[in-house]
């Protein structure tokens, strides 16, 4: 099948995927190891600002050559995979919190651009939220500043009747772990209404900070969790965290897969993504490995949003109820995209078969 020859569909389509995270106005550089080692920063990791990184912000600004980008986890992901539909526009609503500020005003018009139906949270304390992605090579080290992101409220937003309409009318939901630091109690709300209607609810571990300092956070969510997203890193910290006693990705997957679930009509599914190397994915109880497509080290501009890109066009199809197959092919296809482009950027049209 071809993404862009599909029929519009009706507008009954609008909403079916929900996400919820952190908005944050992306600033990427390429700057140099003696940057990253002035702030003690890993080649490739994601991190939380602290006070020592404060400076950090205004010095790449001054320092080196900066785009801005629409980022945060789980909007870059929404966004692909609007991107790979394209039509009916607003398949993908957005939930997240933004100042009332220059950087909230780009995100509501990126989210725009992009055809999500985004429902930001608008608060004055905090400015809009910001994360600087420092490229050295293929590696990007990330450090989010979440400011206002920070501020989201389910009582605010989350609970307000016509914000809750939207929870409902969606039949995949997606957040990605980095919310856990956020609303643990609104991730839970959305959890439980997929569960008890029996649909489905992703979560990614997002970085392995959130494996280790927020496990009972993540644990407290897992029940609900149908698809578990994740990458190698990340997974070798849960492992660690949660006792597995094994570094074999396959085997971490199968020990993810088998946690309590809530809901018995489906059986956990766990995706881990290894880079270049292929995709591990748990089935019944197998695990398959999908190779990825080849690139030309050459024709990667920055790895920033690869991940992010790989579930939006996951989730793209699956919202389509196609296999998980044809998921995953989706999710490499656009990984594969965005890898050639700066930031979570991309094309007009996906070319997807």
């Amino acid at each position: 099948f071809k993404v862009t020859t599909k029929q519009p569909a009706a507008d009954s389509d609008q909403n079916t995927l929900f996400g919820m995270g952190n908005p944050l106005l992306d600033i990427c550089a390429v700057v140099d190891k003696d940057f990253l080692d002035k702030y003690g920063l890993k080649p490739n990791d994601q991190i939380l600002a602290e006070e020592k990184h404060k400076e950090m912000f205004e010095e790449i600004v001054k320092k080196f050559k900066v785009e801005y980008h629409a980022g945060g986890a789980t909007q870059n992901s929404v966004k692909v995979a609007q991107w790979m539909i394209q039509e009916p526009h607003k398949v993908a609503t957005f939930f997240g919190c933004i100042g009332k500020d220059m950087f909230g005003k780009i995100l509501k018009e990126k989210a725009e651009e992009a055809h999500v139906d985004a429902h930001y949270y608008e608060q004055s304390e905090e400015p809009t939220g910001t994360c600087a992605a420092c490229i050295t090579g293929d590696n990007r080290s990330l450090v989010a500043n979440l400011a206002a992101a920070n501020c989201y409220k389910k009582e605010k937003h989350l609970d307000l009747e016509e914000n809750w309409k939207l929870v409902e009318k969606a039949h995949v939901y997606y957040i990605a772990g980095f919310f856990l630091t956020v609303s643990l109690e609104s991730i839970l709300k959305v959890a439980k209404h997929a569960s008890e209607n029996n649909k489905i609810f992703c979560l990614n571990l997002s970085a392995p900070f959130i494996c280790e300092f927020f496990k009972e956070a993540l644990m407290k969510v897992m029940p609900y969790v149908d698809i578990l997203f994740g990458n190698e890193t990340e997974a070798a910290a849960f492992a660690q965290e949660r006792g597995f006693e094994t570094e074999d990705i396959e085997e971490i997957a199968k020990k993810a897969q088998s946690l309590p679930k809530e809901n018995k009509k489906r059986q956990r599914i766990v995706v881990f993504t290894q880079g270049k190397e292929g995709t591990v994915m748990t089935k019944g109880d197998k695990v398959e490995t999908f190779p990825v497509l080849e690139i030309d080290q050459s024709e990667i501009v920055d790895t920033t949003g690869a991940g992010d890109a790989f579930v939006g066009g996951f989730l793209s199809q699956l919202v389509q109820d196609k296999t998980f197959e044809q998921c995953i092919h989706a999710g490499h296809y656009s990984a594969n995209v965005i890898i050639r482009h700066a930031g979570c950027t991309f094309p007009e049209k996906p070319d997807f078969h």
